[in-house]
């Protein structure tokens, strides 16, 4: 399906946006962000981007959300952001690795550029994200990509003394069996070169704490135990460890109830909240 034949067929799952003193509303399923994105063509999601935001003491890290291949700053995070946004946190959110110089909807695919391009672009961004905010550090939420890009970033380019934490939804530290479309993410995104590089010099930062979401159902990162990867610092979390009814795959995993209030329990561990067990199917939720 072409990708305005696909945002047409969506857009009728969006949310309506709620009033400035209201909660906002939180959709369901990954495709939720689909249909921001028809709506709103190059937009940011609800809830995120909001450059006067001053972060709370309860949150004092703004949260910056790092999408996956050919999603965006508005398709990747349909769910997530307005739970984070309801919660108190200030987000924000980039699209990186996209091609600028065409016309909507194929610039709205981000994720096509060498890897590490894109964690140039999304090192300038946290620098954006500090210098609005005020804030010291901030947190980091990748999904597919996007986890490879904050660690990469955390581990090469200085990003540990500018994060605190690293949620991967679906990260592949040790590559993946399934490998993307030939030209895909360009050169760097080969698991023989820019993961092989990140495995070796070790993935994990000491000064930044990591938390890794995964699925036993992931059809993209095989196996999905790619994703585990054990040290003093991280945490490791299989979704259909007590609950085996969640039957997320590699795209619903970042749109579930379950996922999210996991990410919330990870951002402050401090105030854990009950995770919820629910009936989740592969890519719709």
């Amino acid at each position: 399906m072409g990708a305005l034949a696909l945002a047409g067929a969506v857009a009728a799952t969006a949310a309506p946006l709620a009033s400035a003193n209201e909660p906002l509303p939180v959709p369901s399923g990954f495709f939720s962000g689909i249909a921001l994105e028809a709506t709103n063509p190059g937009g940011s999601a609800p809830g995120t981007n909001d450059f006067s935001c001053t972060p709370s003491a309860a949150h004092p890290d703004p949260v910056v959300l790092v999408h996956g291949t050919a999603a965006n700053r508005q398709t990747n995070w349909g769910v997530l952001a307005p739970v984070l946004a309801n919660d108190g946190y200030c987000v924000f959110a980039l699209t990186f690795g996209n091609r600028t110089d065409q016309p909507w909807p194929i610039s709205a695919a981000g994720g096509l550029a060498p890897l590490g391009d894109s964690a140039g672009q999304l090192s300038d961004f946290v620098d954006d994200v500090l210098s609005a905010t005020g804030a010291s550090k901030v947190d980091l939420i990748g999904h597919s990509q996007g986890t490879t890009v904050s660690a990469y970033y955390a581990k090469f380019l200085g990003g540990d003394a500018k994060v605190s934490k690293i949620v991967s939804i679906a990260p592949l530290w040790d590559g993946s069996e399934v490998g993307p479309p030939e030209g895909v993410g360009g050169p760097d995104f080969d698991n023989a070169t820019f993961v092989t590089e990140l495995r070796d010099a070790g993935v994990y930062s000491d000064d930044v704490e990591y938390t890794n979401i995964v699925t036993r159902f992931d059809q993209v990162v095989v196996p999905y135990s790619s994703g585990i990867l054990a040290a003093s610092n991280a945490s490791n979390i299989v979704v259909q460890d007590g609950c085996e009814q969640d039957l997320s795959d590699h795209i619903a995993l970042v749109a579930s109830q379950r996922t999210a209030t996991l990410t919330l329990n990870a951002l402050d561990p401090s105030n854990p909240r009950e995770v919820p067990c629910t009936r989740v199917l592969p890519i719709f939720g």
